[in-house]
């Protein structure tokens, strides 16, 4: 590995968009590790050309053993792309704590578990960048995902305090929200509800572009946040929506 390759770290690797964002990273010449608790991290990682790591970002634990085994394997981590997630559509009044606790620990508590594992490092260095897939959800609301709402909500807010906590030590972090997006998660999210399949038809019609995202739409703007080009560029939220929303 050359002293000069910078080395990525991205959860929810073996995902739609967490797949194409590994493509990408690894087009750009970065060492990337697909890091997933689904067993599709291999496929992604022999397709890239980067490491496989298990992980399950709601365990301590399992955080730590991860960061550990990409440090010993491909070195110091540079970038991290927070994209694991995980909701189910439901009205708030059928949520009950079980279900917050798992959303809450996947969606807001995994991105921060991350991030206090690797953001101290990439500050020590002087070099960094936090991408967190974050979601209009989050910046907007979304019928049905209150729970995942408040979760990516709380996420954009803690990105910009990165932003001006790391800013000065040559780090940036920013959020990249993607709107409804063709990926497997969309595709068991509508499975499990019986309303799915009404709601992301309407969500589709919404859109200016009349489609839904691709997973390369969300990863062209994780690969530019990632890049030096964007050096001078943090504590912004990028919506990745097709103009679904604007403000």
């Amino acid at each position: 590995m050359s002293s000069t390759r910078r080395t990525a770290l991205v959860t929810g690797g073996g995902g739609g968009i967490g797949g194409a964002i590994c493509e990408v990273l690894a087009d750009e010449g970065l060492s990337v590790a697909v890091a997933d608790l689904a067993a599709t991290r291999d496929e992604v990682a022999d397709r890239v050309g980067g490491l496989a790591v298990e992980l399950d970002v709601s365990s301590p634990e399992s955080v730590a053993r991860a960061v550990a085994k990409v440090t010993s394997e491909l070195g110091e981590i540079d970038v991290l792309v927070n994209c694991a997630g995980w909701d189910e559509l439901r009205p708030f009044v059928e949520t009950d704590e079980e279900f917050q606790r798992k959303v809450l620990s996947i969606n807001l508590e995994g991105p921060i578990r991350l991030t206090r594992a690797t953001v101290p490092g990439m500050i020590e260095r002087g070099h960094g960048r936090l991408i967190n897939i974050a979601s209009d959800a989050g910046r907007v609301g979304s019928s049905l995902e209150s729970i995942y709402s408040a979760a990516k909500g709380g996420l954009i807010a803690f990105t910009k305090t990165m932003a001006r906590e790391a800013a000065r030590h040559g780090v940036t972090a920013n959020s990249v929200c993607p709107g409804p997006t063709s990926t497997p998660l969309l595709d068991g999210i509508v499975d499990a509800s019986d309303d799915g399949a009404k709601v992301i038809a309407a969500m589709t019609r919404a859109v200016p572009m009349k489609r839904l995202g691709e997973p390369l739409d969300v990863a062209a703007a994780v690969g530019f946040l990632a890049s030096e080009k964007a050096a001078f560029i943090t504590g912004q939220t990028l919506s990745v929506s097709g103009g679904l929303t604007m403000a």
